[in-house]
């Protein structure tokens, strides 16, 4: 079975939104005007394109992603790598012909099917919603997490707030570092 991971900018208080300064959100771009850039930091983000093989998003984040991604050097590594898109409304004439294969999911019996195929980890970033419905499902496997020393209130969360049994998690990395930042590695205990 395929690992599936969720890899988030988070802030304290669990808001995902905005991170890179997407519009129409209060906060919009907190990851880089709070907090001081330290690259160790973010060594995570690296590691994480050369080990996955696939990356999983919801439309949302799919369509934020796909018109700048293709071209930034920042992610080269997922140029190529195959795409998987969850979504009851994209179609096949709304995807990007230069970000390699992309295959739209319409359910999360797919996205379970998917992590029963051989290969090696699949990547979700950004996706707020999606993985909020993928958690609740059972279907991730391990979290990445950047926690930022911020509270910022209002906003999309990572985790539902769905009234569901417990949850554990085993800290498989941690690392804090010198700008305030923490990084936090948990994997799903079954």
């Amino acid at each position: 079975m395929r690992t599936l991971i969720s890899s988030a900018f988070i802030s304290l208080d669990g808001v995902v939104e905005g991170p890179g300064g997407e519009p129409g959100y209060r906060n919009s771009g907190w990851t880089f005007k709070d907090v001081e850039f330290l690259p160790r930091a973010f060594e995570i983000k690296g590691r994480e394109q050369k080990e996955a093989t696939a990356i999983l998003m919801g439309r949302t984040s799919y369509e934020a992603f796909s018109p700048v991604w293709p071209d930034m050097e920042d992610f080269a590594g997922y140029k190529e790598m195959p795409k998987y898109v969850v979504s009851t409304t994209l179609t096949e004439d709304d995807l990007v012909s230069n970000w390699g294969g992309t295959t739209i999911l319409r359910s999360l019996d797919e996205v379970a099917a998917l992590k029963e195929t051989e290969g090696g980890p699949i990547i979700v970033h950004g996706s707020a919603a999606l993985n909020g419905t993928l958690s609740d499902a059972g279907l991730i496997d391990r979290y990445h997490l950047l926690v930022f020393p911020l509270l910022l209130g209002a906003g999309k969360r990572l985790f539902s707030a769905t009234d569901k049994e417990a949850q554990k998690l085993k800290l498989v990395e941690h690392e804090a570092y010198s700008n305030g930042l923490q990084l936090n590695v948990f994997d799903v205990v079954r």
